[in-house]
């Protein structure tokens, strides 16, 4: 199910259901998200602090409920990742919100929402929050993409090569997020419907034996044999460790060595300014070859 794409003067709410965030990218935020021809509403809560989190359980679980009960919210901004998600997802109750779709945005932390999504047949936007929506140019491809996703105009992108990459071309649902919240949910009721799917993982400051470990984790339990695709997005601030013997990208290429399907990696999403918005839980085309990537919705 593809939520209605938005039309003017529609309404955005952003909320905060995971860390704090800076007052300055809220404001920031409003003003990009008027400037498309949006209403803007805030939660109640979106600017509280409690130690790291934007408001204790309650209120964040609050804010999130009253916006995905309420009709006139057309899509869900979350202010930004961290962590606090985990804390709250089971409190929430997704009985209106499935009369009523509409979208949600935001990466890192809030890949618990995508699986949620995901596991209703809700497609959801994998994209940049607030920071980023306050920062970035207008004409960038994060905040253009996203703009044009909202609006129904869906995206063909086309990246370079890599040398990892495994030629292919497949169609198939997109799922996924970050690697660390995924693994973070495996055996839960939030994991993800893997077989058949396409396959997207980024993170964040992870440590090389860390992603080898949950790559494995992906490997022993059947994931990587029964996906259809693997996107590989950017593993930002991981340090190389010279003792592994392989970097990152040949970790995650002998993981999925010995299957067929289309693998590419360095794909711009993740955790960086450059990071281009994903429908998950969409049919997208996947083709691989030996000079480009496209990836088309």
């Amino acid at each position: 199910m593809t939520p209605p794409y938005l039309q003017p003067n529609d309404q955005i709410r952003i909320v905060s259901p995971s860390g704090i965030i800076q007052p300055e990218f809220i404001e920031g935020a409003k003003k990009t998200l008027q400037q498309w021809g949006f209403q803007v509403t805030e939660g109640d809560f979106t600017r509280s602090q409690y130690g790291r989190f934007a408001g204790t359980k309650e209120q964040r679980a609050t804010d999130l409920q009253k916006a995905f009960d309420d009709r006139d919210v057309k899509a869900i901004l979350c202010s930004r990742g961290g962590y606090g998600l985990a804390q709250i997802v089971d409190k929430l109750d997704f009985t209106e919100f499935l009369k009523n779709p509409k979208w949600l945005i935001g990466f890192s932390d809030i890949t618990i929402l995508h699986n949620v999504l995901t596991n209703l047949g809700v497609a959801s936007i994998h994209g940049i929050m607030a920071k980023h929506l306050t920062e970035l140019p207008e004409n960038s491809q994060p905040v253009l993409q996203l703009k044009n996703m909202l609006t129904g105009k869906l995206p063909e992108y086309i990246i370079e090569n890599n040398s990892f990459n495994r030629a292919g071309k497949i169609t198939g649902k997109l799922i996924g997020g970050n690697l660390s919240v995924l693994m973070g949910l495996r055996g839960s009721k939030f994991d993800l419907p893997y077989k058949g799917n396409i396959l997207f993982i980024e993170d964040i400051a992870e440590k090389p034996y860390h992603i080898d470990r949950m790559m494995q984790n992906l490997r022993f339990s059947g994931v990587l044999s029964q996906i259809s695709g693997l996107i590989v997005g950017q593993f930002s601030d991981c340090d190389e460790d010279p003792l592994m013997n392989q970097s990152i990208a040949e970790i995650i290429s002998d993981a999925v060595q010995g299957y067929e399907y289309p693998v590419c990696f360095n794909f711009p999403s993740g955790h960086v300014d450059d990071n281009w918005p994903l429908i998950l839980g969409k049919n997208v085309e996947l083709n691989v070859n030996n000079t480009t990537v496209l990836l088309k919705f």
